[in-house]
């Protein structure tokens, strides 16, 4: 059986052979891994038998991005969004915002044209690398794009973002409105282009720690209709969605159903997403991905791994429906031997025969 056919089959909620796996391991994490016999000419991807893989376009304010500071411990760099960050050279981290181009209503007013489709957009050279490749190990092949608030509070910053979706609604409404057409147009215009998609795997922060990040009440004002925007787009090419979300988000999983989603990813643990509790409470209207905990995998004891992805694995996987993942991604703590093991586990309780 072809990675295409057992994703499909396991978004569409029927068994296959066994449960997809995929998975994202940090840059420092790879490095490690190398470093302990995984060869360097091979992909994570194609060692571990990955099988996921997509592309997507540049949904930025197209500024061209550009080195502001380079020290030997980081890059501070000015992004597409004309945002700057810091990244560390020797940890693999979430960026460190330090400004935003975009603050006011005024600010997006006169740059708000640069979100107007081009097909400098996309960079055929490596949507065509990406789908050989894809194509050459039989992967299931996604359209990738970030939306909604998690877009947003990447170009003009969660606290700012915030306090606008109190204060000034019809701003915020444009820009959510505004990125997720641009999302589909993109979408369109690869189809249009001849990519063959099999699904997309879209990106929208919803939660943090302890609850989602704003109220149901916000996300039925601002994020719903955008989600069902994007998800019927998808549709009308015959193609199903998985959505990333990070943190604690269950209250608005309801409202995703409702609004088409096929397939929620990643599942934090530490923010308490407990993939039994969504699997036996959603399962029948929806898939899940990750949901096991990247934490045990580091775990000195191999058992303490394997009780995790036992109980979850062997309930999440019946009449299909799950895909396998950490709850998120693999950190530098987890090493090679040790990852190993967490995909002969994977094989092992995923498996269907």
């Amino acid at each position: 059986m072809t990675s295409q056919e057992r994703v499909a089959l396991a978004l569409a909620h029927q068994p296959a052979d066994r449960v997809p796996i995929w998975d994202g391991p940090w840059g420092t994490t790879l490095e490690r891994w190398r470093r302990e016999g995984m060869p360097a000419d091979v992909s994570a991807a194609d060692y571990f038998g990955y099988d996921l893989a997509g592309t997507g376009f540049n949904g930025s304010l197209m500024f061209p991005p550009e080195t502001v500071e380079e020290t030997e411990e980081y890059t501070l760099t000015r992004g597409g969004d004309g945002q700057t960050f810091k990244n560390w050279k020797h940890a693999t981290s979430t960026p460190e915002y330090h400004e935003f181009f975009i603050k006011t209503r005024a600010d997006w007013e006169e740059h708000k044209h640069r979100l107007a489709w081009s097909d400098a957009r996309l960079d055929w050279e490596q949507i065509n690398r990406d789908r050989e490749s894809a194509a050459e190990h039989g992967r299931w092949y996604y359209f990738s794009a970030a939306f909604g608030y998690d877009r947003l509070q990447g170009m003009v910053g969660s606290e700012n973002l915030l306090m606008a979706m109190a204060m000034e609604p019809e701003w915020v409404l444009e820009m959510f409105d505004t990125v997720s057409q641009l999302v589909c147009t993109a979408l369109e215009e690869m189809v249009a282009g001849g990519v063959q998609f099999d699904g997309c795997f879209l990106f929208d922060d919803l939660g943090y720690r302890n609850a989602t990040l704003f109220s149901p009440a916000m996300f039925e004002r601002y994020e719903f209709h955008n989600h069902k925007r994007v998800y019927d787009c998808a549709r009308a090419h015959g193609l199903p969605c998985i959505l990333h979300s990070c943190g604690q988000m269950e209250a608005f999983i309801p409202r995703l159903i409702d609004a088409g989603l096929t397939c929620l990813q990643a599942l934090e643990v530490k923010a308490g997403m407990d993939l039994v509790h969504l699997k036996q409470t959603y399962g029948d209207r929806l898939a899940f991905m990750g949901g096991i905990d990247a934490r045990k995998m580091a775990h000195p004891d191999p058992a303490v791994i394997e009780e995790e992805i036992r109980t979850k694995v062997t309930i999440a996987k019946q009449g299909g429906g799950y895909l396998f993942q950490s709850d998120h991604s693999i950190p530098d703590n987890v090493s090679f031997e040790q990852y190993k093991w967490v995909i002969e586990l994977a094989h092992k309780y995923g498996s269907y025969e």
